[in-house]
Formats: C-alpha cells, sequence, structure tokens
C-alpha cells in the first residue's frame, strides 16, 4: 500500500533539498567536470566510479553494480529499499553520457550565474544523475520511505542511440510498477507524456561514372538520383500526424569533371504511433529508383519506438500532478519530438513518466544549464511521487 502523501511531508522533502543544496551543487560540479562523451569509455568509467562511490555512503541502497556496456563503457545499476513490502521496483532511469566532447569542459567550465549554472551536460543529465541519488537520501531522512523496491539505472549510451543500454532498459522496466525517466522537463517544468519515435535511414545510391565533358550521356549522376529521391521523402512529411522526414548529411562524387557514381544520406525520421512507424519503414524498405539505371541500397531502420499517451501514462501524470499540487505547483504535460529511453519503456505498456528532472535549458548546447531555485520542488516532486507509488 503506498504511502499517504501529505503536504506536511512534502514540505518536509522540499526543505531537505532546500538544506542539502549545497552539498549536492557540488556533488554535480564533480560530475560534470568528469567528462563523459558517448563513447569515451574511460570517461564513462571515471563518471561511474563518482557516482557508484556516492550511492555506497547511502544506507538505503543494497546493492550497486557496475555493467559493462560494449565499445561505451558502463552502466550503473543501483538498488534502494530493498525491504520494502512490495516486490515490483520502482525504476529510476537516466544516462551518464553527454554529448559534449573531451575538454568540453575546459572551453565552457561550470559557471555560476546569478538563478543559473552552466556547465556541459548539466542539463542533459548530470544533474539529474545526482538529484536521483538525494531522492534516496531525502525519502530516508524524512521518514517518506517508499513502499517498494527503487532501482535507479544510469546507461552509458544513450545519447548514441542505446545500442547496449536498450536491453537493460527493457529488463528493468517490463516488470516495474512504474518507470520515471529523469530527462529534462519541457519548458515551464513540464513533464513529457509522448514522445515521438524515431528513426534513422541511409541511402546510398550508385550510379556510373563518366567525363563530366565528353561523355556525360555515359554517365549515370548518383548525385541527381539522390536529389530526386530527396524531393521524394520530403512528401512523406505530414503536419497533421506529426511525421517528419528530414535528409541531415549528404556526401556524393568524386571530382568537378566527373559524373558522381557514388552519392549517400542520411535521414532522420520521427512519428508519434507505431502504425505510422511501421507506413513509414516499409516506404523506406521499398523505394525504387527513379532513374532506373541507378541502384539504390537503403539501410537503418525504426531506433525507438514512440512513447504514446496511454492511459497508464496519463494516470502516472495525473498522479505525479496531484503530489505537485501539495507543493501548490500545477505540474504541465508536453509531448516532444525529441526521444529517450523512455520510449522502450512505452512500448511495453508499462507506465512511465518523462522529464521529471531539473529546470533548465540549452540541452546539448553552449548554453547549456540548470535553474538552481527549481531544485528543491523537482526533488520533492520525485520523492514524493516515488513514495505515493
Amino acid at each position: 500500500m503506498a504511502t499517504e502523501i501529505t503536504r506536511e511531508k512534502m514540505n518536509a522533502l522540499r526543505d531537505h533539498f532546500a538544506a542539502r543544496q549545497s552539498e549536492l551543487l557540488s556533488f554535480v560540479q564533480a560530475l560534470v567536470e568528469t567528462e563523459s562523451p558517448s563513447g569515451d569509455q574511460e570517461g564513462s568509467r571515471a563518471v561511474v566510479t563518482v557516482l557508484a562511490d556516492a550511492a555506497r555512503s547511502i544506507s538505503a541502497v543494497s546493492s550497486v553494480e557496475r555493467i559493462v556496456g560494449e565499445d561505451f563503457g558502463e552502466h550503473l545499476r543501483i538498488r534502494a529499499f530493498a525491504d520494502a513490502s512490495e516486490t515490483a521496483p520502482i525504476v529510476i532511469l537516466g544516462h551518464t553520457d553527454t554529448v559534449h566532447p573531451r575538454s568540453a569542459v575546459i572551453e565552457r567550465p561550470w559557471r555560476v550565474e546569478g538563478n543559473r549554472i552552466y556547465g556541459p551536460g548539466i542539463f542533459d543529465m548530470k544533474a539529474n544523475c545526482a538529484l536521483a541519488l538525494e531522492v534516496l537520501r531525502a525519502c530516508e531522512a524524512t521518514g517518506v520511505r517508499p513502499q517498494h523496491p527503487v532501482t535507479i539505472l544510469l546507461t552509458c549510451d544513450e545519447e548514441s542511440g542505446s545500442p547496449s543500454g536498450r536491453g537493460l532498459v527493457e529488463t528493468e522496466a517490463k516488470n516495474a510498477r512504474a518507470v520515471l525517466v529523469l530527462e529534462p522537463p519541457a519548458s515551464g517544468g513540464r513533464v513529457k507524456t509522448g514522445r515521438k519515435g524515431t528513426g534513422m535511414f541511409t541511402i546510398t545510391v550508385h550510379g556510373r561514372a563518366a567525363h563530366a565533358g565528353l561523355d556525360p550521356e555515359k554517365g549515370v549522376s548518383a548525385v541527381l538520383e539522390l536529389a530526386r529521391q530527396t524531393v521524394r521523402l520530403s512528401e512523406l512529411n505530414d503536419p497533421a500526424t506529426g511525421t517528419t522526414v528530414t535528409v541531415t548529411v549528404v556526401k556524393g562524387g568524386t571530382h568537378s569533371n566527373v559524373v558522381p557514381a557514388e552519392a549517400s544520406a542520411e535521414i532522420d525520421v520521427r512519428f508519434n504511433s507505431a502504425a505510422e512507424a511501421l507506413r513509414i519503414e516499409n516506404v523506406f524498405l521499398n523505394l525504387e529508383p527513379i532513374d532506373a539505371r541507378a541502384q539504390l541500397v537503403v539501410s537503418g531502420g525504426v531506433n525507438r519506438p514512440p512513447l504514446e499517451r496511454t492511459e497508464r501514462v496519463a494516470a502516472l501524470y495525473e498522479q505525479a500532478r496531484a503530489v505537485a499540487g501539495l507543493l501548490d505547483f500545477d505540474l504541465g504535460e508536453a509531448s516532444v519530438g525529441g526521444a529517450s529511453d523512455g520510449n522502450f519503456v512505452g512500448a511495453l505498456g508499462v507506465p512511465v513518466l518523462d522529464g521529471l528532472g531539473i529546470e533548465g535549458d540549452g540541452a546539448h548546447a553552449a548554453h547549456e544549464h540548470i535553474i538552481v531555485d527549481g531544485i528543491p520542488l523537482r526533488g520533492a516532486l520525485l520523492a514524493g511521487l516515488i513514495a505515493s507509488l
């Protein structure tokens, strides 16, 4: 049976985060300055060490596991409140990798400007990794203990499409009572109850080279074929359904006086439903050349399924909104185009709520930052929600 969450308990949780804010921010700074670009195995292991050492100092934690993520480093799984009466865990989901390259923290060091703190990866999502651990302390210190075991899973390859993390996420999530994703919130602190699915495709065109001046008619331009395919694919964009198809990276040709025999393009696809994902994927896999003399090779596919706003997702959102209401905060919701590991959870039919992290802005950008004053509210919301489930 879930803990009854009262205004007094929520205020106690918020007071805990306010009192611990200095220590929490020092920990966040240590994580930001331990750079862990996606695919940097040394950096991944280093940041996991910082987190694992901190987790072991929390008495509610029963186990800390470092799991090898092939070619990326280490995933981290922390289990806490193992003495809770129920067996189905609540999973807190995040990631330790960032998009920022090594030395980004030298070029853009930790910087405090009033109510904002800047740093590479702080918003997406080093600060939220720290928040996850502090939530365990808060629940223990205030007596607002969850009635279910809690698993914190921090993957190391989310920014690269979760090639090894996906299986781990799905294994942990499939038997979970609920999954709470610590990705950054939408504007205004809104949680994310819907995310588009993503597809990543590559089209390679094989044409035939010829001298562009002497006998161009003997050639088959791969660049021209790719240009025509780009126009064809752009017609798949459908604002009404939310489907977007964007040709992003294009390469082709060898010399300025040669009809290009090779060309390729990378295509980003976004969609709102599993049915639309299947339709778009079928279009790509059945593409035919416009110039019959050219050859098309299509690779890739759907990377992440959509996180759809199901009844179970909506019910979890309403529960979070009620908890936020005890702090006099009206928790809004949003559906966004970006994907996360929460998409994998949504496809399993498990209740999932995304965007529960600390407020800020500039994910993946030079001005990436968090809003300091929002930390007590976001921490209390997460802790209160965990205890109420």
